[in-house]
């Protein structure tokens, strides 16, 4: 069928750019008279820490959240999850979708005034694709890229190794080559005078006191109605609480029930639940492997032991620590995908959550050979009492509350636990190196869940120092990365759910990871002194942490919001409500492939 068969966005995405522009949705843009110094900040809480800036390496989630405000993708996610324009205004992909082109509109500019051409495209994903030590974060998105080029200063091309379901274009942090081919980009901090391309910057970061991010006036939706973000360091949420009350900060989020429902009908603050794109889990470690195959890490020897494995999670009560923990608010966890995502979620045929049954998990281990000693607790394979220990964050007062239960039902299965709380960026490390035995983990996962997937792989494995690639759960399994393959390359989307499930299925058997819930997330803000925030998705979604930066690029002072009324003039709600319309009819007429976010989520 040739070239007429050639699946086409370029002239949907025009209109929708058209229209877009038109209205001036997903925010009005200020009047180019308009001062942005004299608009004020807006403060958002931050309670977990930084593991770094640069978005090469960058993997804790409130590294990643920032970072969305500062560098755009090809592609984003729009309000509702749909594929959008990002620096492409338009693309196009070949009948075998293994050529795919994208359409950098002329005039983009860097918030340095710099122009913004496919020769920064190019080279950012070719630096991923040939330095080993700028795959940490993002490495998996271009595993299948077989080149990528820059024939003109208006166009990109990416040539992939076999076809690919989803958008190449999605997720990977597009830099300036003009300012990062003149540092060491594996070891730049970029946190102070810093170059992008979103709607925010950051201009400098005080370790344990503030992030300072300012509007770009050069990005091309128009500039923020504020004049920057300043996300301000709190050590845990209670205090970030109190900080609202107080006016010191305008918005946060990781709320616990309580803390919520405290600040429900105050003055001046508003409150949203959203739906959760991340889960919550506690992984065990099957024996870590690096990338040449040789063990890493200190887990416990006898978790190699599915059976053992399979008990543990058999011990734990989901729906319990679902009521407990955050008060039922949010769906108890079956897969890796949450019920956000409708298309996959839930098991494929076949397949279910482990049941919470202790007696059966006491039989598991019976049948097994590990034999209690005088003191109740069970003898692994070498005679050794089976104690483990269970890490957590202790910035998340969940993870202790999960613990308090965990602990004593692991007891009565005869495993006895030390439970130590410490600081996210050890969380990290000693995951990624293979340093513990069990641990409360999540991931934030986008509307795609091919990245996700692919951090399973068994090439997913890291270097033995932890550079490299990034494993979710030290684990490979040669049936899994069949059906990787298999859905990253099936164009069907009914057939590619069905894979998508069977392989998370497949990972969630293999007890290595199990989703406790999908919590809501629990958000607050100071409606007396901002409006106008769109949230993803736009019905029942969140504020923060989302796929892309809608939400705080939308946010307008109040008094601008009551001005524009007086004026005659829409207010900012009428204008997204009108955006959501016209991105709702447009994303009709768009291809249905679409990609995860990066493990830059991971917690």
């Amino acid at each position: 069928m040739g070239s007429s068969m050639v699946r086409r966005v370029r002239g949907a995405m025009g209109v929708l750019v058209a229209a877009v522009l038109a209205l001036g949705v997903l925010v009005a843009p200020a009047p180019a008279s308009a001062e942005p110094a004299a608009a004020p900040r807006i403060k958002v809480a931050l309670t977990s820490d930084i593991d770094t800036f640069n978005p090469f390496l960058a993997i804790l989630a409130s590294s990643t959240d920032i970072l969305r405000f500062q560098y755009e993708p090809l592609v984003v996610w729009g309000p509702d999850n749909e594929i959008a324009p990002g620096l492409a205004e338009s693309w196009e992909s070949s009948e075998d979708a293994r050529t795919w082109t994208f359409t950098v509109p002329e005039g983009r500019l860097w918030s340095d005034g710099q122009p913004l051409t496919s020769d920064d495209v190019a080279w950012t994903f070719q630096q991923v694709i040939d330095n080993d030590a700028l795959q940490q974060a993002n490495g998996g998105l271009v595993e299948n890229v077989e080149s990528v080029t820059a024939p003109d200063p208006q166009t990109v091309q990416i040539q992939l190794t076999a076809p690919q379901a989803s958008n190449p274009g999605a997720e990977l942090p597009i830099v300036p080559r003009h300012v990062w081919e003149g540092v060491d980009a594996a070891t730049y901090a970029n946190d102070t005078d810093t170059v992008g391309s979103g709607p925010f910057v950051i201009e400098s970061a005080t370790t344990g006191q503030s992030v300072e991010m300012a509007a770009n006036p050069h990005f091309w939706r128009g500039a923020p109605k504020v004049s920057g973000i300043t996300w301000v360091v709190y050590r845990n949420s209670d205090a970030a609480v109190q900080g609202l009350r107080a006016g010191e900060i305008d918005v946060l989020n990781g709320l616990t029930p309580a803390q919520f429902q405290s600040l429900e009908g105050q003055p001046g603050i508003t409150t949203n639940s959203g739906a959760g794109r991340r889960y919550q889990s506690i992984a065990i470690n099957p024996g870590a492997i690096d990338a040449e195959g040789n063990p890493m890490g200190d887990g416990n020897p006898a978790l190699r032991d599915p059976v053992l494995r399979e008990a543990i999670f058999t011990a734990i009560d989901r729906q319990a620590l679902l009521d407990t923990v955050r008060q039922g608010l949010g769906v108890p966890g079956q897969t890796e995908v949450p019920s956000v995502y409708a298309d996959y979620f839930g098991f494929a045929p076949g397949y279910q959550a482990w049941p919470f049954d202790p007696a059966a998990a006491n039989q598991m281990l019976d049948e097994a050979g590990y034999e209690r000693g005088p003191d109740g607790i069970r003898l692994d394979q070498d005679g050794e009492p089976l104690r483990l220990r269970l890490m957590g964050r202790n910035t998340d007062a969940s993870h202790q509350q999960m613990a308090d239960f965990i602990g004593p039902w692991l007891a009565d299965i005869g495993i006895a636990t030390d439970v130590m709380m410490v600081q996210p960026n050890q969380v990290n490390d000693d995951s990624t190196l293979g340093n513990y035995d069990l641990y409360f983990t999540g991931w934030g996962i986008g509307p795609d869940p091919d990245f996700q997937l692919s951090i399973n792989t068994c090439a997913s494995r890291p270097n033995a120092d932890g550079s490299g690639a990034t494993s979710e759960n030290n684990w490979c399994s040669p049936e899994f990365d069949e059906l990787y393959a298999a859905q990253h390359a099936e164009l069907d989307p009914g057939r590619r759910a069905e894979l998508v499930k069977e392989a998370f299925s497949v990972l969630y058997a293999a007890a290595v990871n199990m989703p406790i819930y999908y919590a809501d997330t629990l958000e607050a803000y100071r409606s007396d002194r901002f409006t106008g925030f769109v949230t993803q998705p736009t019905e029942g979604g969140v504020i923060l942490s989302q796929n892309a930066y809608w939400g705080l690029y939308g946010a307008e002072p109040v008094v601008a919001e009551e001005a524009g009324a007086e004026d005659g003039g829409l207010p900012a709600g009428a204008w997204v409500a009108i955006a959501v319309v016209v991105v709702a009819g447009a994303a009709g007429v768009l291809i249905a492939i679409r990609r995860r976010g990066g493990a830059d989520d991971r917690e």
